[in-house]
């Protein structure tokens, strides 16, 4: 397909993190022959069915220039998410950048809680316990292994 702007001015580096169970950032460089002056918008779409929404709350670099977006109370369903950004200048037509995603594939587990240690000196052992992190996508146990480090002093 025939993208209709400059070359080298589409955003690169796009990439997107989900954290603290419902969070998620998405950031992104300005396309390296894009005019001074360009300004980009992200817009994503959850699943087929939804309209396309604009990112509320964007995150901007000292120019002013819209770099990034965060967004709240993220849910991660089976769909891959449609992300575009676009852009606009006086100068000239930017080209858009566009990527689907699975949102379980980029989030950022949080650590095991509520960890407890009982150790029996008679029986020269230890019981180490734990709660397994809150994730949003699925209750599913199978997705997780855990690794422990003892270390003697």
């Amino acid at each position: 397909p025939v993208f209709a702007g400059m070359n080298g001015s589409a955003i690169e580096n796009f990439s997107c993190v989900i954290y603290n169970i419902f969070l998620m950032n998405c950031t992104w460089q300005a396309g390296r022959d894009a005019p001074a002056d360009t300004q980009y918008f992200l817009y994503w779409r959850k699943s087929r069915d939804e309209e396309e929404m604009e990112c509320e709350l964007y995150i901007k670099d000292d120019n002013c220039r819209n770099m990034g977006c965060i967004f709240q109370n993220v849910s991660i369903g089976i769909e891959k998410v449609y992300f575009l950004v676009n852009g606009s200048s006086k100068d000239s037509l930017i080209q858009f950048y566009d990527e689907y995603i699975d949102l379980y594939k980029i989030e950022k587990l949080m650590p095991p809680s509520n960890i407890t240690v009982n150790c029996d000196e008679i029986k020269n052992d230890c019981i180490i316990q734990w709660q397994r992190p809150q994730i949003s996508h699925s209750n599913k146990d199978k997705c997780f292994k855990y690794e422990i480090n003892v270390k003697y002093k």
